[in-house]
């Protein structure tokens, strides 16, 4: 039926503490909102596991998927798909990738077939290539992603960008008193400084630390998502009594962070589509981000946020400089990314035209069988 609930399998070898779980989580979520029944295929010890297994959505249901080698994964993907008469596959992992190219290619794979790519493409272009020509469809997760995809050789007639979106609901969600001490608790004395915010597993946080120094405004850092490495303890030693670096392990609740911060960073050289900024940009506060990868899509330099020059490390010293002293540059920016996220960037939107790459894929795979359009 061409309109009619479909059954998806999403599968990630992922699923652990990172923006891309989060994304996952809950376009699955909202999919199953919409009617579909979602299967999510990942580690049983995984996050993602925990997440959907908690979340008691009918239509939306966890699967134990073999990972610890390409044949068993192969196999498990197989079964599940056979057993749950799987409409439309959605690979979001390069260990699911494989598995699924070699299916497709041993001809034991007649459904619909999505690879969503959720980072800048690191991979040989032969090895995309091959996934591009296997796949019905490829979703970006930004154009900068796409762009980067089509000079490593991927088909451009089956890319698609889909942006990743916000949960509005799990952002307005009233905070607890529980979860705002532990996060005050994490982050100690700030002494009545600016707080700003890093929530993000390890990407160019050294960047950042590097040039923090050179900021004249007292200020405490908080990485939250990482611990200290022997590179960053090394240039935290180089700051000056004025500011303060905290590091706060990985979290399932970032978002308190955010409530008790005066604005958000993300140095990174790669980005596809960060949700961690979608997050902070949601809730209205102010950004500093690389201008590289995604950003610049999410980010408008001086009206949504900051960018911060790829090639000029210097200046996060100046960003975060203008982000301590100016508040009225900070409620304007703010205001101004909560307006955008909000508008552009929903839930029900991502899952509306995910769903319809879906159906694109299933098209193609009908007509691929000589069957009649539907």
């Amino acid at each position: 039926m061409r309109n009619g609930p479909l059954t998806v399998l999403q599968i990630t070898h992922a699923g652990h503490g990172a923006g891309s779980t989060q994304s996952i989580f809950s376009l699955s979520l909202y999919l199953a909102r919409r009617g579909h029944r979602v299967l999510v295929g990942c580690r049983p010890q995984s996050l993602l596991w925990q997440w959907v297994e908690d979340a008691g959505v009918p239509g939306l249901e966890a699967v134990a998927v073999d990972f610890s080698r390409p044949g068993a994964t192969a196999r498990t993907i197989e079964r599940t798909i056979a057993a749950a008469r799987v409409d439309v596959v959605n690979s979001h992992d390069s260990r699911d990738r494989r598995a699924l190219t070699w299916l497709r290619w041993r001809g034991r794979l007649r459904q619909g077939l999505v690879v969503t790519r959720r980072t800048m493409p690191l991979t040989s272009p032969p090895a995309i290539i091959a996934v591009g020509l296997t796949a019905d469809r490829v979703v970006a997760v930004s154009s900068a992603v796409a762009r980067a995809l089509r000079r490593r050789g991927q088909p451009t007639a089956r890319l698609r960008v889909v942006h990743n979106g916000i949960d509005l609901a799990r952002v307005d969600a009233p905070l607890s008193a529980a979860d705002l001490g532990l996060a005050r608790a994490a982050l100690g004395e700030v002494g009545g400084r600016p707080l700003v915010v890093v929530v993000s597993r390890r990407k160019d946080q050294h960047v950042l630390l590097a040039q923090l120094p050179h900021v004249t405004s007292p200020l405490v850092v908080a990485f939250v998502g990482i611990e200290a490495d022997a590179q960053l303890r090394e240039l935290e030693a180089r700051l000056p009594p004025r500011h303060r670096v905290v590091y706060v392990p990985f979290t399932e609740r970032p978002l308190a962070f955010y409530h008790l911060a005066v604005a958000a960073a993300l140095p990174t050289r790669i980005e596809g589509f960060s949700q961690a900024l979608l997050e902070a940009m949601a809730l209205g506060l102010p950004v500093a981000a690389t201008d590289t990868g995604g950003n610049p899509e999410l980010v408008t330099d001086g009206v949504t946020g900051l960018l911060v020059p790829f090639r000029r490390p210097d200046a996060w010293a100046d960003a975060l400089e203008r982000l301590a002293r100016d508040a009225d540059l900070r409620r304007r920016l703010g205001e101004a990314a909560r307006r955008h996220v909000r508008a552009t960037h929903s839930l029900e939107g991502v899952a509306e035209r995910t769903e319809a790459v879906y159906r694109e894929a299933l098209e193609r795979r009908r007509l691929l069988r000589g069957e009649a359009r539907r």
